[in-house]
């Protein structure tokens, strides 16, 4: 909201009334009534504190309460000032509401047909029909990548781009670093967008504005996406996808109409072009998160290594939500795939690929644990039964029938005319979207504390320590003590400085202190550094060591219960 910043000298306060309406009071005792303050989506810093999460956010302009405003508005408008209303809704919150409702799909999508018609909405569409596009242009997107790797321009591994929550997290807390990984093509929802705003537009021989299109999604972070800059209309004045509900909004306006979605009966589907069947509706295997690995694995294996892959087997690492798929010919790996589900596994992606330990050639990435079938829009149960639930979804979801994208009627019908062609300009505009980094802006709120690492005078080799660089446990964030010389590594270099084990706060390192030699403690069983260096660029280095210590890395031996793990290779971690 606008702020009028007042230009006399004046103090001034605020008083609340009792209904809560907030009054200026100035000097000279007049009062003002002050607007109530919004936060648009716009104003999201996709913090996870309240839009991505609290189910009681009440968003502007993204809720199933302004839909029904439109709807009102459309019965008492005159035929000119009408908006033709239009829901898309997604695969994932049909299976949900199938369970709720203990219906199949099929029966589900045309009683939720008819629900909307019932009260005022125009066409309901199926967003499995859009994800045709966005799965053949990402499988076109990796092949160029994958051919041109060599190319300074083509980055791999190629990460999926269709959850919004994973490219928040991205654009804002890892900017230029993943944004060159991401896919550049279009989730299910934004292609939709496209669709109905252009094709359906011009069907209609309507202008986008005058038409109110509605998405019906699993997660709220797809209200984030329908946000975006990048899908407004600055012609027209309009986004490509005018409001998001998800699921468990959907289930509420049933409840506010008082309807039961079993009792209705059912409507027939509606088509987006005449091409396309619309007589039950379709899915994609791959899995409830749109199948992106799946499908794009099977076309680059086709495409360049002439290998048909009948059967995709996953193999699944520390957990379930993080699969690796490989295509292999004569014990040489060609293809490198992965999904990754849920902010831990996420987290573990972007470490890898920080350190340049990352295999892989395509990664499928989704913010939620399970993918979008366990969004946070979606319909719950109790916390007794959220597994059994889950398992359920997935079960109606899976009875679906599948198609694949280049058979599925109407896409190429689409491309030709629409499109102008695959690969086209127009193709790449409607069907194509860019990331960025995204400066935050600091505030005490963002910062993340750390214990105090006690500093020595500067006349010790302390004083040579940056704050991030100080030496301290990697379990108790403390300085360590000084007990004295313990036992020679196997190298035959003594060390110059030995500490005690567990750490603890105080003392000085004992000794004459080297310049840029800091002490380690000898893991008795394996000869090697226990807690080890924190080294920093502008030391200058007067000891050897067994292994040459990098800028601004960290090597140690295993701690107890990993000693196995790193036996072979001191780790490193970039500070």
């Amino acid at each position: 909201m606008k702020v009028d910043k007042s230009t006399g000298s004046g103090m001034a306060k605020i008083h609340i009334e009792e209904d809560g309406s907030y009054f200026q009071v100035r000097q000279d005792g007049g009062t003002q009534k002050l607007e109530k303050a919004k936060i648009s989506l716009g104003d999201c810093l996709a913090c996870s504190g309240c839009v991505t999460s609290a189910e009681t956010v009440l968003i502007t302009q993204q809720s199933h309460e302004e839909l029904r405003k439109i709807l009102d508005a459309n019965k008492t408008a005159a035929p000119s000032q009408q908006r033709l209303v239009v829901v898309s809704v997604s695969p994932q919150s049909r299976a949900s509401l199938a369970a709720r409702f203990q219906l199949t799909p099929t029966d589900t999508a045309k009683k939720l047909t008819a629900f909307f018609k019932k009260i005022g909405v125009h066409y309901v569409f199926d967003t499995a029909f859009s994800r045709n596009f966005s799965l053949l242009e990402s499988q076109r997107e990796f092949v160029q990548r994958f051919r041109g790797q060599a190319s300074s321009t083509q980055t791999l591994p190629v990460l999926t781009s269709a959850c919004p929550g994973w490219i928040c997290y991205a654009e804002k807390t890892h900017g230029s670093f993943l944004v060159p990984h991401l896919s550049t093509a279009r989730s299910p929802q934004q292609v939709m967008g496209s669709l109905v705003k252009d094709f359906f537009a011009q069907q209609q021989h309507l202008t986008p504005d005058r038409i109110y299109h509605v998405t019906v999604m699993p997660c709220y972070d797809k209200k984030l996406e329908a946000s975006r800059p990048d899908f407004f209309s600055q012609e027209h004045q309009t986004r490509d996808v005018d409001c998001v509900v998800t699921t468990g909004e959907v289930f509420k306006l049933l409840e506010e109409e008082g309807v039961s979605l079993s009792e209705l009966e059912p409507a027939p589907l509606d088509s987006l072009c005449n091409g396309a069947s619309a007589q039950e509706p379709t899915s994609h295997r791959g899995g409830g998160s749109g199948g992106y690995l799946e499908h794009v694995f099977r076309h680059a294996a086709r495409e360049l290594f002439g290998i048909h892959v009948d059967e995709v087997t996953y193999r699944p690492l520390r957990n379930k939500d993080f699969q690796e798929v490989t295509l292999e010919k004569e014990g040489r790996i060609l293809l490198h795939f992965a999904a990754a589900y849920g902010f831990r596994n996420i987290q573990n992606l972007v470490q890898k690929l920080k350190r340049g330990r990352c295999p892989y050639h395509y990664v499928e990435v989704m913010a939620c644990p399970a993918g979008c079938l366990n969004g946070g829009g979606q319909l719950k149960g109790p916390s007794t039964t959220s597994k059994e639930l889950l398992q359920h979804v997935q079960m109606l979801y899976d009875t679906v029938t599948v198609q694949v994208p280049e058979d599925a009627p109407g896409v190429q019908e689409l491309y030709e005319h629409w499109l102008q062609g695959e690969g086209s300009e127009r193709a790449g505009r409607l069907l194509h979207t860019s990331y960025r980094a995204v400066e935050m802006a600091s505030s005490g709120l963002s910062i993340r504390w750390r214990p105090e690492v006690p500093r020595g005078p500067r006349t010790s080799p302390w004083a040579q320590v940056c704050d991030q660089c100080s030496l301290y446990c990697l379990e108790t964030q403390v300085r360590p003590r000084p007990v004295g010389s313990l036992r020679q590594s196997e190298s035959g270099i003594p060390p110059p400085h030995s500490w005690s084990h567990p750490c603890q706060t105080g003392g000085e390192p004992s000794g004459p202190g080297r310049q840029g030699t800091l002490a380690r403690e000898e893991c008795a069983a394996h000869s090697t550094p226990r807690w080890g260096w924190r080294t920093c660029p502008t030391w200058n280095w007067a000891l050897k060591t067994p292994w040459s210590l990098g800028p601004d890395s960290l090597h140690f031996c295993a701690v107890p219960g990993r000693k196995q793990a790193l036996l072979e290779r001191p780790r490193e971690i970039r500070c």
